[in-house]
């Protein structure tokens, strides 16, 4: 049995394959980012999972993709953590570039790939081999256009008084935005960067409205400006978009891209890379 796993900060979602490359079961974890997280909290989220407990023995390989690999301390964190539960498997670690690549990319097709959901990062991939320009410093300088940025644009915006009334009343109504309750979630609990992406879903329900839309637009600018105009061949090669935040903001992300000159005829949103994952690794089972 192989496991194909999808690890974003705020869930993880987890298939089993047989060897004929038939799914045995799927099931899904709240995320494990090694680099938010605790040993023992990322233990307790595998081991407190059913299926995946009751079949650790007959795992033979796991194929982990997550936020927070970027650096050799994070991957040897979780290495550790897996070898403790899936004593009997091998094991492929890899960043969440590798897994939106492998679910939107087409083989030997250059494009340049970005992931926005609770973060964002961009990646250029050139048919064959994947790299980065800009190594991500995570959700406090970074992450332009994703959840957590558009939930610290939010929060701001209310607290500096700079949000509509109407708007600023439906706010409060959804979300408890006491200064303990923030202070306590983004400085003393785990992943903060997962609190924050949690009111993005405020501007998502209203992007109609004229003073989100130019929120939106803005956060989407700069990441264009600061990440995806990294890449010389920007405006000739295909763009793909992996993420939450990317999935439902699709209009906007075409619209601003547009104007760009981005390549945006053939742009693929995927929502969850999980799908396109299982399908590249069926493919690999199949060709050995």
């Amino acid at each position: 049995m192989i496991l194909i796993v999808e690890s974003g900060s705020t869930k993880t979602d987890w298939i089993a394959l047989d060897n004929q490359g038939n799914e045995v079961f799927s099931t899904q974890t709240l995320g494990l980012n090694p680099q938010m997280l605790s040993n023992e909290i990322l233990n307790e989220r595998i081991k407190n999972n059913f299926d995946i407990y009751n079949n650790r023995e007959n795992v033979r390989k796991i194929y982990f993709y997550s936020a927070g690999l970027g650096v050799k301390s994070t991957k040897e964190r979780i290495l550790k953590v897996f070898k403790s539960i899936f004593k009997n498997s091998d094991y492929d670690v890899k960043e969440d570039t590798y897994a939106a690549v492998y679910s939107v990319a087409d083989k030997g097709v250059p494009a340049i790939i970005n992931i926005l959901g609770t973060g964002s990062n961009c990646s250029y991939f050139d048919g064959k081999e994947i790299s980065q320009k800009v190594h991500s410093l995570g959700y406090v300088l970074m992450d332009y256009a994703s959840g957590n940025y558009y939930g610290k644009y939010l929060i701001r915006a209310y607290y500096f008084n700079k949000m509509p009334k109407k708007l600023r009343e439906e706010f409060t109504e959804k979300f408890d935005l006491s200064p303990n309750t923030i202070k306590e979630n983004l400085y003393r609990k785990e992943n903060p960067n997962t609190y924050l992406a949690s009111f993005a879903k405020f501007i998502i329900n209203n992007k109609s409205d004229s003073y989100f839309k130019d929120i939106i637009e803005k956060g989407l600018r700069r990441f264009i400006d600061y990440q995806i105009m990294q890449y010389d061949n920007y405006k000739s090669v295909d763009i793909h978009y992996v993420g939450s935040i990317a999935y439902h903001l699709k209009e906007e992300i075409t619209k601003v891209g547009n104007e760009y000159g981005l390549k945006t005829s053939n742009s693929k949103f995927v929502k969850k890379p999980i799908e396109g994952l299982v399908n590249y690794h069926k493919n690999l089972l199949i060709s050995d």
